[in-house]
């Protein structure tokens, strides 16, 4: 895998590239991760995976452009500090539960492949999505309680 192209549809059979991300610039696994994310957050808009495909050596992630993204009162700005994974409620209007600091991106991974995850100071909660934000430089797993898994 050689690059990471996000492309905004525009229209039926019409793509805009947006972003892109060079296996010289960003690790394989960091490419894998954003992979795994239902949704990114660039640039103060939010975008949903429509779907995620391989020509070559190259990876392309379509998306849909969902419009502003909402804000929380409890953002946190990671860049500079590594790799976070921060764990919201959104039944809660998004509360942020915990956050988790992780050496490298497999690690992020394995929250981001988990239909059930282990919250810090919560225990196993059902993921609901997974982000990329961009704007702030972590993911985001989205979870509700296990009782409301189906």
């Amino acid at each position: 895998m050689n690059k990471l192209t996000y492309y905004i549809k525009t229209g039926y059979d019409e793509y805009q590239p947006f972003m892109s991300y060079y296996s010289g610039n960003v690790g394989v696994d960091e490419m894998y991760a954003r992979q795994l994310c239902t949704y990114l957050v660039a640039n103060g808009r939010q975008y949903e995976l429509l779907s995620n495909e391989m020509q070559y050596d190259e990876e392309a992630l379509i998306v849909k452009e969902l419009g502003p993204n909402e804000r929380y009162m409890d953002e946190v700005n990671y860049r500079g500090q590594g790799i976070f994974v921060e764990f919201r409620r959104p039944s809660e209007g998004g509360r942020r539960l915990a956050e988790k600091h992780c050496p490298d991106h497999y690690s992020v991974m394995r929250y981001l492949l988990k239909d059930v995850v282990d919250v810090p100071g919560f225990g196993q909660m059902c993921t609901t999505s997974t982000e990329v934000d961009e704007d702030r430089g972590c993911y985001v797993v989205y979870v509700r309680g296990l009782g409301d898994c189906s």
